[in-house]
């Protein structure tokens, strides 16, 4: 049984997948349709919309971090699952509470459970790459 933590990360992924689906909506309006569907505790939601919100106000810098990092792919060829997993653990870097290989670590194991086959080693490379950017590893 996943921790408390890695719940509202799982959560925070599908928000944020939702919401770049709707087209950008307001993400309380995306949270609101999507939690009735998907139930949960309100600890967990509300640390999911934290997180989902953090990850979408850096959303532009996250994404040129990403874009420096992956070195022999634009943007625009990354899936929208792989994105979110990268702004969400950036987000989640950059507000410190949480250890960067937690953070990591957490990020890989969403990739395993929502991405492609490949998607866990391209989402550590892009962290191992942003986080030696930002100080932090």
């Amino acid at each position: 049984m996943p921790r408390p933590e890695t719940k509202a990360r799982a959560r925070a992924l599908q928000l944020l997948y939702a919401w770049d689906l709707s087209g950008g909506l307001d993400l309380r309006s995306v949270a609101a349709r999507l939690v009735p569907l998907t139930g949960g505790s309100r600890a967990t939601l509300d640390r999911a919309l934290e997180l989902a919100e953090r990850a979408t106000a850096g959303r532009d810098e996250f994404d040129r971090r990403t874009a420096r990092a992956a070195e022999h792919w634009r943007l625009q060829r990354v899936g929208v699952i792989e994105k979110n997993i990268l702004r969400l653990a950036q987000a989640e870097l950059a507000e410190g509470r949480t250890p960067p290989r937690v953070v990591l670590d957490e990020a890989v194991r969403l990739a395993h459970w929502f991405g492609g086959e490949k998607t866990p080693a391209f989402v550590n490379g892009i962290l191992d790459a942003v986080a030696h950017e930002l100080g932090v590893l």
